[in-house]
C-alpha cells in the first residue's frame, strides 16, 4: 500500500483527510492539492473501489484544470468508498460530510462526480445547514444543474470542433466514437451531432453499439433513459461490440468519456482515430500520450477538454449565497469561449515546443500555479 507521504511532491497535496464512520460503514477521503490560486474545489465521487492515490491524482488534475482555464480556485477532490446504488447511500453521505465539517465549506466545497447526483448536493447542504457546502444542486434550489444541462459534454464538443479545425479536419461529416454514455458522453454526442458530426458508435460497460452510417442520438438518449446502461444491447439495428472495442474503430474523432486509465500504450498503438478528445478524467496513460504523439494523432487533454463542468461550478460558487441563479446561456457562452481558445492554445504550444499536448497544457498551468506560489511566499522567489 502506498504511504500517503509518498504522494507529496513540489505542488502538494497540502492536506489529506481520511474519515470513517463505523455505524454506516462510511470510509472516505478528501485531498486538497494546491490552494495557491484559491480555495480547494473539485467533485466528490462515490464508488466501491476508490483509493487515496486515485483521489490524489484527481485532485492534482483539478489543480491543472483550474489553472489552465485561468479560474481562481485550487485543486481538490473527495471520494467515498461505497456503492452509490446502496440503500444506505444517504446515511453514508451525511456521515461523510459531518466528518469533514472542519474543512467544508471553509477549505473545500463539494461538487458532483461519479455516483452523486443533484439531490445528493442538496443533502450535503441540508446536513451542514449551509448553502455554501456544495454546488450542483437542482435548479429549484437555486443551483446550476450542470450535469442535467450537459455542460461538461457540451464543452468537450466545443473543444473537439476547435481542435479538429486546428488539425485540418472538418467536424461536419466526421465520424465520431464516444466511449461512455453518462452525463458527459451523451451531452458530448448530442452537441457533436448538432455541429454536424456523425456519431457512429457509443458504449457503456455492457458493450458498444456501432453503425458506420450513423446513430440516432435522440433515440439513444431515450433508450438510455428507459433501460439504463444496458440499452446498447437492446437497440434495433447496429452491431453490438464487446466493451472496449469502440476504442479501436476506424473513425475521425474518438471521445473517451467513461472512466480513467482506459488507453494504455498497447491500445494507443492500435487506435485509428485522427483526433482524441478526452471527456473523462485521466483516460490515457503517460506512455500512451507519447505513442499517440509519435503517431501524429492529435489529443486534447482532459483538463482542457472537460473543464466545462469546472467553469459551470465557478458560476455556481459565486451564486451559492445569492438569491439569483446564473443564467444557463451565460454559462454555455463562457464554456464555449474558454474551451475553444484553450484547446487551440495548447495544441499550438505543443507544436511550437515539440511537446505532447498534455505536457504543453501542464506547462501552461504549472507556470500559473508557480507564479501564485511565489507571490504568496510558498516557494523561493527566483533571483
Amino acid at each position: 500500500m502506498t504511504d500517503a507521504l509518498d504522494i507529496v511532491d513540489e505542488w502538494g497535496p497540502e492536506k489529506i483527510v481520511v474519515v470513517s464512520h463505523r455505524r454506516t460503514g462510511m470510509k472516505g477521503v478528501l485531498v486538497i492539492d494546491n490552494t495557491a490560486r484559491g480555495m480547494g474545489k473539485g467533485g466528490t465521487r462515490m464508488a466501491p473501489g476508490v483509493t487515496v492515490t486515485e483521489c490524489a491524482r484527481l485532485a492534482r488534475n483539478m489543480t491543472w484544470k483550474w489553472a489552465a482555464a485561468d479560474l481562481f480556485y485550487g485543486g481538490a477532490k473527495a471520494a467515498i468508498a461505497a456503492d452509490p446504488a446502496s440503500p444506505g447511500k444517504e446515511a453514508i453521505l451525511r456521515a461523510f460530510v459531518r466528518a469533514l465539517h472542519n474543512e467544508v465549506p471553509r477549505e473545500y466545497v463539494l461538487g458532483l462526480d461519479m455516483g452523486l447526483a443533484e439531490d445528493d448536493a442538496a443533502i450535503v447542504q441540508d446536513e451542514l445547514g449551509d448553502r455554501g457546502a456544495a454546488v450542483g444542486t437542482p435548479a429549484h434550489l437555486g443551483g446550476v444543474a450542470y450535469d442535467r444541462l450537459g455542460v461538461t459534454g457540451f464543452g468537450v464538443a466545443e473543444a473537439a470542433e476547435a481542435a479538429a479545425a486546428h488539425a485540418g479536419l472538418g467536424l461536419a461529416g466526421a465520424r465520431v466514437v464516444v466511449q461512455g454514455f453518462g452525463a458527459v458522453g451523451r451531452a458530448a454526442a448530442r452537441r457533436l451531432g448538432d455541429l454536424g458530426a456523425v456519431i457512429v458508435c457509443v458504449s457503456t460497460a455492457y458493450g458498444a453499439v456501432y453503425d458506420p452510417a450513423g446513430l440516432d442520438v435522440p433515440a439513444l438518449e431515450r433508450a438510455r433513459d428507459e433501460h439504463g446502461d444496458v440499452f446498447v444491447t437492446r437497440l434495433p439495428g447496429g452491431a453490438v461490440l464487446p466493451a472496449g472495442q469502440e476504442l479501436l474503430l476506424d473513425c475521425d474523432v474518438l471521445v473517451p468519456a467513461a472512466v480513467q486509465d482506459v488507453i494504455d500504450e498497447e491500445i494507443a498503438r492500435r487506435i485509428r482515430a485522427r483526433l482524441v478528445v478526452e471527456g473523462a478524467n485521466l483516460p490515457t496513460s503517460p506512455t500512451a500520450q507519447k505513442v499517440l504523439a509519435e503517431r501524429g494523432i492529435t489529443v486534447v487533454p482532459d483538463f482542457i477538454a472537460n473543464a466545462g463542468g469546472a467553469i459551470a461550478a465557478a458560476f455556481a460558487m459565486d451564486a451559492r449565497y445569492s438569491a439569483f441563479r446564473p443564467e444557463p446561456d451565460a454559462v454555455f457562452a463562457a464554456v464555449a469561449e474558454k474551451l475553444r481558445g484553450n484547446a487551440v492554445d495548447v495544441l499550438e504550444e505543443a507544436g511550437r515546443l515539440a511537446l505532447t499536448p498534455h505536457a504543453a497544457g501542464r506547462r501552461l498551468a504549472q507556470n500559473r500555479v508557480a507564479a501564485a506560489m511565489r507571490s504568496k511566499g510558498r516557494i523561493p522567489v527566483r533571483s
